[in-house]
């Protein structure tokens, strides 16, 4: 039990603790949007060799996942997030001496995409699913928000920085944020309730803290791959999730400001556009944490995707050398349908193999996440190249937002607990 004296459940010192690291990994991951017309001009390189190494960058973040939850679950959260925060600060710091791409590639791409996908979403669901149990939807809307907040806080302050003292700048800083990061995680961020002798938020008296588990971390996460694949449903999430990576951080959060920069927008215009953006999905995210408590999932996610299909395809139209009303529309009605597809998805993941797994199920579900973003990123510098523009990448996004609002309706819905019988 938490004693009286204590004002404020630990539960919710671990959320604070957990949204402001992932609000400064999120910072970390969109960095490469602001390095690409800096780097195009610094070395001549093309956007599709840049493309390249923010895309391993994506695909590593979500591929990293599913292993990241299972470590966390074998050794701990603190050691697995001191460790990714400390790999970005290495990652990021060495990107100062590059002279070719295939080293970017390699910084950015390897390093500091193994970095900041130990500490991706899995990370927030982690902490939920340990801490509470009454408000866990809401809490996981709240550190799914944590994303966009780092975007809104880093973005434009990254812009300037390239624009003022060139791009090696948002790499020493990106390096010196993630190791200030540390001692935070070091010194305040628990491990679970049961650890000290407490109950999640909204346990009651009969809750028994789970087990740890004495499988090995890569073998859980395989295991889990393996078993998950035999359930409709995890095909279902899996492929919505891989169109949500694609529409989002693949397209828009990689391709954004320079697809604004092609239509004669200066950069950090189009970096406090997309962190305006961030501004909206925090109170989307919010509000989808909110009516996953309450609202069935698999509507939830159909009227997400199918709102964000529809912006996309209006996005061509309105782009972007000024800002005007129809802009900031975009960026209001998209930003609000952001990341808020994350709480929705964590919840259906819980339901594939039971809420034991619900964490590394959703790991492998965030990889399909990444890997669509990861398309999206290098595809999109592609299409550019090839055409001149973005308007048909982000046409085949929008098309495929829609398919994906209809397929997520096949999941089952979730099966009812049986009711326990009164003891006489």
């Amino acid at each position: 039990m938490v004693p009286r004296s204590h004002r404020i459940h630990p539960a919710w010192i671990a959320a604070g603790v957990t949204f402001l690291t992932l609000m400064a990994s999120a910072g970390f991951r969109s960095a490469p949007t602001v390095l690409i017309v800096p780097l195009e001009e610094a070395f001549g390189w093309s956007r599709a060799q840049i493309s390249f190494a923010v895309g391993l960058n994506v695909l590593l973040y979500g591929l990293v996942s599913p292993f990241a939850a299972a470590l966390m679950e074998r050794f701990g959260i603190r050691r697995v997030v001191m460790a990714a925060l400390s790999l970005v600060a290495l990652g990021s710091g060495a990107t100062v001496l590059i002279q070719a791409p295939w080293q970017l590639v390699l910084l950015w791409g390897l390093v500091v995409g193994v970095g900041t996908g130990s500490m991706a979403l899995v990370f927030a669901a982690t902490v939920a699913s340990r801490w509470f149990v009454a408000r866990r939807g809401l809490v996981t809307g709240i550190l799914t928000a944590a994303a966009a907040t780092g975007q809104l806080v880093f973005l434009p302050g990254l812009a300037h920085a390239a624009m003022a003292w060139g791009w090696k700048s948002v790499s020493l800083i990106v390096a010196a944020c993630a190791l200030a990061a540390v001692p935070l995680v070091f010194l305040f961020l628990g491990e679970s309730p049961a650890r000290r002798g407490l109950r999640p938020y909204g346990a009651t008296e009969a809750w028994t803290p789970p087990p740890p588990s004495s499988i090995p971390a890569a073998r859980l996460a395989l295991g889990t791959l393996r078993e998950g694949a035999r359930v409709p449903s995890f095909w279902y999430l899996v492929l919505s999730f891989f169109v949500c990576g694609l529409s989002t951080t693949g397209l828009v959060g990689t391709h954004f400001i320079p697809a604004a920069h092609d239509h004669g927008m200066s950069e950090p215009v189009a970096a406090s556009l997309l962190a305006l953006i961030g501004i909206f999905d925090v109170a989307g995210t919010l509000t989808s944490g909110w009516l996953t408590d309450r609202i069935d999932s698999r509507k939830l996610l159909f009227a997400y995707y199918g709102l964000r299909g529809l912006s996309l395809l209006l996005l061509p139209a309105i782009l972007f050398s000024t800002v005007h009303p129809s802009t900031l529309v975009f960026v209001i009605f998209y930003g609000l349908d952001w990341v808020a597809t994350v709480p929705p998805t964590i919840h259906l993941c819980r339901e594939v193999l039971g809420p034991e797994r619900g964490t590394v199920v959703y790991g492998w579900v965030f990889a399909a996440h990444q890997i669509g973003g990861a398309l999206a990123a290098y595809g999109a510098g592609v299409l550019r190249v090839h055409f001149g523009d973005y308007a048909l990448a982000f046409q085949v996004s929008a098309v495929l937002c829609l398919i994906a609002a209809f397929l997520v309706l096949r999941i089952p819905a979730p099966r009812p607990k049986p009711a326990i019988p009164a003891v006489a």
